[in-house]
Order: C-alpha cells, then structure tokens, then sequence
C-alpha cells in the first residue's frame, strides 16, 4: 500500500512516501479502515522533529512510523470477534486509545505510538472506530478528530457551563477554533485571542471579543471563569491574572513556548486549579461525534492536498497563515 514512513528525528527529509509497505491486517477486536482523508496537526511537526521527551505522546516511540492522528475512512475488513455487518461504516478514528477506566498511563496515540492515518489502510480498535452519521464529506470529518477531541476534552475537565466567561488563545488554530465552537454550543461567552488580521474569522465561529495576541498582556484582571490555552509562551502569566478567583485554567499545547513563569502566590491566592488535558476522558469523543452529527459544530478546512505532497501541507502548516485545517487526500492516491 500506499504511506508516507517517518524514518527519523529531524527535517522533511524524514517523510518517506513509498509504495510497497506490507499492508496491515486486522487482529482480534479490530478493524482494518481504508482511510479516505487525514489531517495535519502541530503533533505531527513535534513528533518528527523529536520535540517531545521519549519521542512520542506518551514516550515510547520506534521507527519506522507511520503518522497521522486524523482519519475518516471505511472499515474493509473486521477480526475475530467483530460484527461482520460493521464492514462498509463511515468511521472517525479516535485519536486516544485506551480502555474504559485504564488508568492516563495507559493511553496510546493514533500515529504515534502506533501506525496512524498517512496510509491508505490502518488498523484499529473496533471500540476506537465510530461510527458517524453525516452529510459533510469525508475530506470535512477529517478536520474534526484530534483538534475537536481535545477541545471537547478541555472544556469537560474545565467543566465549562452555560453562562461563564471563557478564554481560547490560538483561537483561528485546529483546537482553538475547535474551542470556540464547542464552548459556544455549551453557552458559555468567549473572548477569542488571534492575530489581528484572523479576528472576522474568529467571531464567525461564535466568539463575542476578540483580542489580538500581542495584547494579552492587557486583559483585564478576574475577567473569566475559565481559560483554554494551547500557546504557553512569555505571555502565561496574564492567562492566570485573567482568571477570576476559583477560576480554572486548562492546557493541552506550548506553541509559543513550553517554559513559563509561575508566581505560586496567584495560584494559590486565587485557588486556581490547572489541568493538563492530553489523555482523552472516559465518553468524550463519543460525545463529540454526537455533537457532529447534530450540526453543532463545522469544519474549518483551509486546504486539501493528496497524501503525496504531504512536505508542502507541514510547510503550509508552518506558516500559520490558514485558519483550521489542512487535510490529505489518502483514497485513489
């Protein structure tokens, strides 16, 4: 089959795309998907240049891998113990593996840990492939798994109800505008933070304000019931002082900076609690789907390119200059 191998740590020149690798089939309570489309996620550039400790999500990681957490496709093939009839569903891949109630640990990734979606078949879980009832396009579903299951992760450990003030930095990005969406659809009020010329996007999505990203600094003090932050950087610290008292601040990404500044008295003073949010919550994708296939969020698809060129997508990727996501065409390619 057709997939693109991550030979090493390092440059594009670690993207092997190649024609001949062994086509996997599925074992025992797994499915073997025909992924139609996937998308690029800032997890794929970290994990190819070696910026996460151990390699992976979860730090185990070995080579030659096959990446990609994002996959809509079509289950071909079922092992034993699965229903023959699942043969021929719509599926979206759960990105986070890990049974019901197993402890954070014991998590592994789609396209980390394991083969992900940069081929035309994988393997899953068949617990892990959902079944999704919907009008949008394969290319459209493939937007949503990763960026949207964190999102929806961070509002449900921040525990974000109607009525609260929220914040979303990185808001035009895949789990920023992801959050603004899904916080909306909760009824809660959100101050977007983005570059200046992405602000008519961002309130499109939902967002009552939105602040350009060079003045967080300037948020005004106890202003928000919760904080959704994917940015880290110099500028933290204004986060937590943005907070209101008892507030809740939830991370699941460092785009500008893993290393941040803490002064323990604003944390403590004002009973703040952090959440670090990577392993999906026990239902949460699940529940997202659910929110999908109701309409109650849309996909945000800034390019479609075929798997081939998957070295201009992370380059396209890196600039930062689209709002959502770029997806691979990975079917007919």
């Amino acid at each position: 089959m057709r997939a693109v191998l991550l030979t090493g740590h390092g440059g594009f020149d670690c993207l092997a795309l190649r024609d001949d690798v062994a086509e996997p089939v599925a074992g025992p309570g797994e499915v073997l998907v025909r992924v139609a489309a996937a998308a690029v996620n800032n997890t794929d550039i970290n994990t190819r240049v070696g910026w996460y400790e151990g390699g992976g999500w979860t730090g185990s990681f070995s080579f030659p891998r096959i990446q990609g957490i994002d996959a809509c496709g079509h289950i071909v093939a079922v092992g034993d113990g699965v229903a023959a009839t699942r043969v021929g569903e719509r599926v979206l891949v759960e990105p986070c593996w890990r049974a019901p109630g197993a402890p954070l640990a014991s998590a592994r990734f789609f396209g980390s840990e394991v083969d992900g979606a940069f081929a035309e078949l994988a393997v899953v879980p068949a617990r892990h492939a959902h079944v999704v009832e919907s009008t949008l396009s394969d290319v459209e579903l493939a937007s949503f798994p990763c960026s949207y299951s964190t999102a929806e992760n961070m509002l449900v450990r921040a525990a974000v109800g109607a009525g609260e003030r929220v914040l979303v930095t990185g808001a035009s990005g895949g789990v920023g505008s992801a959050a603004v969406q899904l916080a909306v659809a909760r009824g809660a009020s959100v101050t977007g933070v983005a570059a200046a010329p992405k602000a008519d996007d961002v309130r499109a999505l939902g967002a009552t304000e939105v602040v350009d990203r060079t003045s967080v600094g300037a948020l005004p003090a106890g202003s928000f019931d919760a904080v959704l932050d994917v940015v880290g950087g110099e500028s933290w610290p204004a986060l937590l002082a943005a907070l209101r008292h008892g507030g809740r601040y939830a991370v699941a990404g460092a785009i500008a900076g893993p290393e941040v500044s803490l002064d323990l008295r604003t944390l403590y003073l004002k009973d703040l609690q952090l959440l670090g949010c990577t392993v999906l919550g026990d239902g949460v994708f699940a529940a997202l789907v659910r929110r999908i296939e109701r309409g109650e969020v849309r996909p945000l698809v800034a390019e479609v390119l075929p798997l081939a060129e998957i070295v201009r997508a992370q380059e396209q990727f890196l600039t930062k200059q689209h709002v959502g996501k770029i997806v691979l065409r990975v079917a007919g390619f």
